[in-house]
């Protein structure tokens, strides 16, 4: 099925990770197959019915080539240093090279109690798994880093979350399974040896534009390099969900990938009314992983893992924590320009940067705030509006009165008269990057409530019009609307 596993990561020193073969289940069923992605892995289906495709993918059967581990980590959860957390219920198998030729992990989710399970049963609940497959293609579809979403298979038993639940497995893909908590488990066992290893093995896999500048350079610099590096990716992340109105609900250290995916789609969801303090996570109780908290803590994240790289970066603990800090400190500027590029672009500004233009987006977010207005739905219908003047009477009725929009449009028009483009051309370029589709919370549960029913119809559905979020879809107008006072989804949950 997998053509070609290699085992990069578990050829790394046995300390990094722990044997482990998935439980088998009582009796796995295919769900969901993303054939898309199958391709794109070279992955041969030829010969393989569902029943045995099933098996291979619940992990009663081990694909040819595969020696599967649980992979060691730490993390801060909510603020708070767990010294040993690790793949309680996830096993690598190994990876494969696509077909344009990125290294990428296969793992499954839900495969049983390994050596790091604290406790648990090792298990996933159906709901979460298809949480997680639809939310991940569709940050895929969104043009955002993620990990994807290869299959999710139910594995014939029920399990006790909050109450009586199917279970299944998800088979994730990744660039890498890398954390900052990687990083951390090491370094709280003082262990530099392994450190410089992952620091390593991350450049080569991840950074290889830092392998030809490692001979002339110290080897201080390398790791500074990498840690310059992976900052800019994440805060390049960071700005796409901010962007997007995404709010990924548990950003602890073990969460935050070396590779620059988002990753763990737990108590995940798009905020609809604008509020950046709007928080979905049911043990968020002080609101720590807010929408609007976002950017700084991954720069708090990034913090952490610098703390795990002083030893490589100089012999001298304070010149280490001297250079480490100022990248670290880089972090709020490298944010605010990849954000306002972005933000910019939705208003349908794109050519050279005015001074205004940081006034112009933070004046309409506070519009939206004032006006509760739903924040998908605003930056699309702008796009109509420039289009078509007509347009703004029903940009209007998603504000509530009393919300400045009015004179708001006067401003962000006079400064679009000075943009390059007719109006049609800048209208499709914001459309092109304001979606139209979102996983819409109340949609999700919706359609997770059927599955856990027997129904997967909603699933699939919701799963094809995700697929394309920048196209309108006929007959799929309700897909794009908010939830009813009745539907709202005020508290998501992880699944473990």
């Amino acid at each position: 099925m997998f053509a070609d596993f290699t085992l990069h990561y578990a050829r790394l020193p046995a300390r990094f990770f722990e044997p482990f073969r998935p439980d088998p289940v009582a009796a796995p069923g295919l769900i969901a197959f993303n054939d898309a992605l199958a391709e794109e892995l070279g992955i041969d289906r030829s010969g393989l019915d569902d029943e045995r495709l099933a098996a291979l993918l619940a992990g009663n059967e081990l694909p040819e080539g595969a020696e599967p581990i649980a992979q060691a980590y730490a993390g801060h959860q909510f603020g708070n240093f767990v010294p040993r957390l690790g793949d309680g219920r996830a096993v690598l198998l190994g990876e494969v090279t696509d077909r344009h030729g990125r290294l990428r992990d296969i793992q499954l989710k839900g495969a049983g109690r390994t050596p790091f399970s604290r406790g648990g049963d090792g298990r996933a609940p159906l709901g979460p798994v298809l949480r997680e497959y639809l939310v991940s293609e569709a940050m895929h579809a969104l043009g955002v880093p993620t990990t994807r979403s290869l299959a999710a298979v139910t594995s014939g038993e029920r399990m006790m979350r909050r109450t009586l639940e199917p279970g299944a497995v998800l088979t994730r893909v990744a660039a890498s399974h890398i954390r900052v908590g990687t990083f951390q488990y090491f370094g709280a066992r003082h262990d530099a040896e392994a450190i410089r290893l992952l620091a390593d093995h991350v450049i080569e896999r991840h950074y290889p534009e830092l392998l030809p500048e490692a001979a002339e350079r110290p080897e201080g610099e390398r790791y500074l390099a990498l840690l310059e590096a992976i900052q800019r990716r994440q805060a390049a992340l960071v700005a796409r969900w901010m962007s997007l109105g995404f709010i990924h609900g548990v950003m602890n250290t073990d969460n935050t990938t070396l590779s620059g995916e988002t990753i763990d789609y737990g108590p995940c969801a798009f905020m609809e009314r604008y509020d950046p303090a709007t928080v979905f996570s049911s043990i968020d109780e002080r609101g720590r992983y807010a929408y609007g908290n976002q950017p700084t803590l991954i720069q708090w994240n990034m913090a952490r893992l610098a703390e795990t790289l002083l030893p490589l970066i100089d012999d001298s603990e304070e010149r280490a924590i001297e250079r480490a800090t100022e990248v670290v400190q880089d972090f709020s500027a490298i944010y605010a320009d990849e954000w306002l590029v972005l933000m910019r672009a939705k208003l349908g500004l794109t050519g050279p940067e005015e001074e205004g233009d940081h006034d112009l987006v933070d004046a309409l977010l506070a519009a939206m705030k004032a006006g509760r207005a739903d924040f998908t739905l605003t930056f699309r219908q702008l796009g109509e509006v420039a289009r078509d003047r007509a347009a703004e009477r029903e940009l209007l009725s998603l504000f509530d009165a009393g919300s400045g929009i009015e004179a708001w449009l006067d401003d962000w028009r006079a400064r679009l008269a000075r943009e390059a483009g007719d109006s049609e051309t800048i209208a499709a370029g914001m459309q092109a990057v304001n979606p139209l589709y979102i996983a819409r919370n109340h949609q999700v549960e919706r359609a997770l409530s059927a599955a856990v029913d027997g129904d997967f119809g909603p699933f699939e559905t919701l799963r094809e019009v995700l697929a394309r979020p920048f196209e309108a879809q006929p007959g799929r107008e309700a897909w794009t609307l908010p939830a009813a006072p009745d539907e709202r989804v005020f508290r998501t949950f992880c699944g473990t």
